[in-house]
């Protein structure tokens, strides 16, 4: 039966090696009775066109221009896309997946996150979305908490992830 992981099952998972996450940077403001909070590292604009095809080996992702934050630690967003990367790196066991949903105050700011799963298996610091939608824009700080990750239990175990993006990101 699959369920999802309270805010003391993380805590205990956060003690096993790897971590369950690892690199966050309040863990005390972090933690959700349902999730964790990851918050931003970087953003950057897709410079470029990408591709997916049938094959893999025919993926090409968009060039991409990373953005600079001001000396206060701000970045002003006009309305678009952005692709995001987050400061916390994700280690998840066999048995367990997540789901990212944008954090609220982001919503009620005409901003979401777009998000794919965290399969079972999956280590990496991932990277999202960011839509702004809002016509004045959105200024935005470095480190903010922006996305919650809900981790589900499987109901067993899989051989986990082993696709293109395993252990992404991580320096």
């Amino acid at each position: 039966m699959s369920a999802v992981l309270s805010g003391q099952e993380i805590y205990r998972l956060l003690e096993q090696k790897p971590p369950l996450v690892e690199s966050y940077l309040n863990l005390g403001e972090q933690i959700q009775p349902n999730g964790i909070d990851l918050t931003l590292r970087e953003v950057a604009l897709l410079e470029s066109s990408g591709k997916i095809a049938v094959e893999n080996a025919e993926r090409q992702l968009p060039e991409l221009a990373t953005l600079a934050f001001d000396g206060l630690g701000f970045i002003d967003l006009v309305p678009g896309i952005y692709l995001i990367t987050y400061n916390e790196i994700v280690h998840l066991p066999n048995n367990v997946m997540a789901l990212a949903r944008p954090r609220s105050s982001l919503l009620r700011c005409g901003v979401t996150v777009g998000t794919a799963v965290w399969d079972a298996g999956y280590s990496g610091r991932s990277q999202s979305l960011m839509v702004v939608y809002n016509s004045q824009g959105f200024r935005l700080q470095k480190n903010t908490r922006v996305v919650q990750l809900v981790f589900l239990w499987l109901s067993g175990e899989t051989e986990g992830y082993r696709g293109a993006y395993q252990n992404e990101n991580i320096d």
